[in-house]
């Protein structure tokens, strides 16, 4: 099985809209948004919910008022201010404060605080005319998105064996954070998407070098190449300097604003110059999947 990820170095380049052009014309894909701090894919592919899961992960300090001596030794050691007496003298948990570290279930003698794991977000198996797809939603203020990012994929890498699909599309998040490391590692090609500006050609320059220190076979192309020639002309020098290959240059298309709008993927909804890049766009990374290869 193959399994591609479409990221970028920032928000709002076009990653998604590629994502469900690809989904559309691959036709028999196993899909899923590791974008799980703000998931997206949804919108365009309106997917029919099958299954949904709670995710847990980290740890938040609670305590038994009953069994509470308020003996202040957890006060002393806790260093993220997420510990206090109130008027009465009782000790509370900030729990949006609490990272979970755990010393002061450790010291607390009359055993009145213990840690426990809270529900973070929720994970979804779900229908789309496409083929499946798996997506996350990351509670307010929850960390672990690496970890609902690596739990988003297993269910994924589990329906392509058990379906025998041979490829799984991924969109990716923005930048080069934590759920961006999880969605790179084992993948056969991480295509990037930049945009024609100044701040896409250093957001580019980002997650290249990411994806060089994973050892990330990537590709690029960049989006709306036509606003700006000059500084897309740029970034495609900067692509052959480090032996990047540049799949592709997507025009300008103010369609593609009405078919997020309408939540259908452009390459159904839209004719011309922009749905031709992205066939073209799709036919080079199938080309780079098939050749086999899991690294520049």
């Amino acid at each position: 099985m193959k399994q591609v990820v479409v990221v970028s170095g920032k928000g709002g380049t076009g990653k998604t809209v590629v994502t469900a052009s690809f989904a559309a014309l691959a036709g028999a894909a196993v899909l899923a948004d590791v974008d799980v701090d703000a998931a997206n894919l949804h919108l365009l592919l309106r997917p029919e919910i099958r299954e949904r899961h709670a995710f847990t992960a980290g740890g938040k300090a609670r305590i038994d008022p009953a069994a509470c001596t308020a003996c202040g030794r957890c006060l002393e050691v806790c260093r993220f201010d997420a510990l206090a007496t109130d008027a009465s003298e009782k000790i509370r948990v900030d729990s949006l404060a609490c990272e979970g570290c755990g010393l002061c279930a450790r010291v607390c003698g009359p055993a009145a605080m213990t840690m426990e794991t809270p529900v973070a977000g929720e994970w979804f198996v779900s229908a789309t005319r496409f083929g499946p797809l798996v997506h996350a939603r990351l509670g307010v203020a929850q960390e672990n998105s690496g970890k609902l990012v690596a739990v988003v994929r297993e269910k994924a890498r589990e329906i392509a064996e058990r379906e025998g699909r041979q490829l799984l599309i991924m969109d990716g998040a923005p930048g080069i954070g934590c759920p961006v490391i999880a969605s790179l590692s084992g993948v056969d090609l991480a295509l990037v998407v930049t945009e024609p500006t100044l701040s896409g050609a250093h957001d580019l320059e980002r997650v290249l070098g990411l994806a060089r220190h994973f050892k990330v076979r990537t590709a690029c192309v960049i989006n709306k190449w036509d606003l700006n020639r000059d500084n897309a002309e740029m970034i495609e020098d900067r692509c052959r300097q480090q032996s990047v290959f540049l799949a592709g240059r997507i025009p300008f298309e103010a369609g593609i604003i009405g078919s997020v709008m309408r939540g259908v993927p452009y390459i159904e909804d839209g004719r011309g110059a922009a749905a031709d890049s992205l066939c073209g766009l799709w036919d080079a990374v199938s080309g780079m999947l098939a050749e086999g290869a899991t690294s520049s």
